[in-house]
Formats: structure tokens, sequence, C-alpha cells
């Protein structure tokens, strides 16, 4: 597949909007304008060119801008844009120190501040994601926001508690856009950090993660909402079986794996994936 055939996004980097400046000024931070090198360029290339059809096609319509940051926090932002037309029109901001990690440098990263470990220091998580550039899944995962907000993969409520006609992504899995269903509710993945905002033992890892294979969650962070369940489901769907790499969870003490973590092998998220044909129709 060649880079130059979706260049699209070649015109749309830019300098973020003011109101993402602004939010990340009003925490404490200075970021500032990070401008792409050649080589960063085609990086950015590649990791457009291995979104699905059918991303390409809403990016292409409702994408109007990207943007790199240095002193930016956190991986990425999606932001809807003010317009005065009816088309959806969306930003995505990215750190650009991701584009100097793999896809498993920065996954490890992001499930590490998950754990505390400072009591037990030979235990730690380790993701296995192959070598692929970070920004393949970063813009894959961000990407489906953006698409999500255009097509309704899920619901999206005017208010956080209120009850809406559920999508195929949350029928029988969510209640509320950050409520998973009685079913999927369990007292100790309630615990972790992207449920509570609370760090865990890295003691408990073992079994969070056994906990989390019996729900259709394919990562603690997909728990955050049901915003963030559908791009980690797709986006680990996307990478593992579209492009043929692994990704796995490992809890290792000393070097030695004491408990995995696999979503992709877990029959709760086999039968959601099986809705996602539609991504891929050119």
């Amino acid at each position: 597949m060649k880079v130059d055939e979706h260049s699209f996004y070649n015109d749309r980097i830019s300098k973020a909007p003011q109101s993402v400046f602004e939010k990340f000024i009003e925490a404490g931070m200075q970021p500032t304008n990070h401008e792409l090198t050649e080589t960063e360029k085609v990086k950015v290339g590649k990791a457009f060119a291995i979104l699905p059809p059918l991303y390409k096609k809403v990016l292409k319509e409702h994408l109007q801008s990207i943007s790199f940051m240095d002193n930016m926090p956190n991986t990425a932002l999606t932001s809807t844009l003010e317009t005065t037309g009816s088309s959806k029109q969306f930003n995505i901001t990215f750190r650009a120190g991701i584009l100097n990690e793999t896809i498993s440098e920065w996954a490890t990263w992001k499930e590490k501040s998950v754990f505390d470990n400072s009591a037990n220091p030979t235990t730690e998580i380790q993701i296995d994601a192959g070598k692929l550039d970070a920004i393949q899944y970063v813009l894959l995962h961000e990407a489906t926001h953006v698409v999500d907000a255009v097509l309704g993969f899920t619901p999206h409520a005017v208010e956080a508690d209120s009850l809406v006609a559920h999508t195929e992504f949350t029928r029988n899995i969510w209640r509320l856009f950050n409520k998973p269903t009685a079913q999927f509710s369990n007292p100790t993945l309630e615990k972790t950090r992207f449920r509570s905002g609370k760090i865990q033992p890295i003691t408990s890892a073992s079994e969070i993660y056994n906990t989390l294979k019996t729900t259709p969650f394919t990562s603690l962070y997909g728990m955050a909402s049901w915003y963030e369940d559908a791009a980690e489901l797709i986006s680990i769907y996307h990478l593992t079986q579209k492009m043929k790499q692994p990704f796995t969870v490992f809890v290792k003490e000393k070097d030695k794996v004491i408990s995995r973590f696999e979503p992709m092998t877990n029959a709760l998220v086999k039968q959601r994936v099986q809705k996602l044909n539609f991504l891929y129709v050119k």
C-alpha cells in the first residue's frame, strides 16, 4: 500500500486550535507546537495508510486538522470544532513524543500508570504489541472517536445520565455511557484507575486481568466509557486481526510471567468483533 495514495491529510497538518492550547495552559503546562521532520511525516503517512477504508472516507470529509505538540501531558486529544456549516469538523492533537515510540513501548507506559509497584519493584507490567510505530495505534484510536461521532457507533447522549437507545456496540454491555451493565460491573474492576481514578497496587494486577477476562472489554482503558470501549475494541481488533500484530498484557515477577491477558482470545470479545466487517467495505 503506497503512502501517497492517502495523502489527503498533508494539507491538514497545522498548529493546534487555541482552545486546545488553553486547556493545557490552564492545567499548568507550557505546550508548544511541534514541526514535523521529514522522517516523522513518513511515519504519519504510514499511520493514515493503514486505516480501514471507511475511516479514510469519513476523515476526508470531517477531519479539519491534525496537530502535534511538545510538552503535552496526555497522548492525544480529539476536539469538535465550531463551524458555520452543518458538517461536523474535528481536530486531533498528538503528543509528538509518540512519534519516537513503538506501540509496545507506548502501550506499556500507559498500562503501568494503572499500578503502583513501589512496594514490589520486581513485579511489572509489560505489553507486547509489536514493533510498529505508536502513532499507527494512537491515530486509529482517535480516528475511531471521529468516525463514532459522525456515524454513531455509540449513543451520544446530551446528559451523562441520560437513558438512550442503545447501539450494537453498547447493548447489553453498557447501561449508561460510563456505567457497564450489572453483569459486567465487578468490584475488582471498579477500583481501577480508569473507573475510579485510583492507582492500584501491582500485587492486584493478576486478579484484575483475570477478572477482565470475564468481560467483553479489550482493555482496562476501554472500561472508562462506551466511547473508549469502541475505540479500544476496534483498534486492538485491527492491530491483531488485520495487521497481524500481537497484543498481550503480561504481569511479570522478576522477568517471569505470572499471568497474561490476551483480549482477542476472549469468547465475549470475539462475539463483538463479528460485527466489524462494515469498516472494511470499500
